[in-house]
């Protein structure tokens, strides 16, 4: 193998920026907003998470504590389906949802991954009534060949409890 074959370049967090990060996060907010799902989906690695603690353990962990949401691979992109689906009755009609992202920061880099967090509030508006979200995303971001990509997605809910938004039925 010759020298200019072996020589492509290192894919580094590091050189990611704050503005390359937003966009990324927009961008993904606007596929969210527009239930383009499928799309969505593509922006997750092959073995990602994706997951929303409880509201009074906000810093537990899945697997020692009961999750609202504790996804892999394969049960995101089953959650995608049933979303886009018609078997799910809370979400049939869609509801309109208007995500807000801001405070994003870079918390580490170390190779091609960067630790970032955001704060987001989601407002969900279905049947007349509005339910509004609000909280803090963390995530473990990938860069590679095709961009960025999400390895782990994880939305905090400052949220006391659910009891003034019902329930979770849509994608944080």
């Amino acid at each position: 193998m010759s020298q200019l074959a072996s020589a492509a370049p290192a894919l580094h967090a590091a050189d990611l920026t704050r503005a390359e990060i937003e966009d990324f996060l927009f961008e993904e907010a606007a596929l969210l907003d527009e239930w383009r799902l499928a799309e969505w989906l593509e922006l997750f690695s092959d073995d990602c998470t994706y997951s929303v603690p409880s509201t009074d353990a906000p810093e537990a962990e899945p697997s020692t504590t009961l999750f609202l949401i504790a996804d892999d691979a394969a049960r995101l992109r089953s959650r995608v389906e049933q979303l886009l689906g018609k078997t799910t009755w809370s979400e049939n009609p869609h509801a309109r949802t208007r995500r807000l992202i801001g405070n994003v920061r870079i918390r580490r880099t170390e190779g091609a991954r960067a630790w970032v967090t955001a704060n987001f509030v989601v407002h969900r508006m279905r049947t007349n009534q509005v339910a509004t979200y609000v909280g803090r995303y963390e995530y473990v971001l990938e860069r590679r060949s095709g961009g960025l990509r999400i390895q782990h997605r994880r939305a905090i809910l400052d949220l006391e409890s659910l009891r003034d938004v019902g329930k979770v039925s849509i994608i944080l």
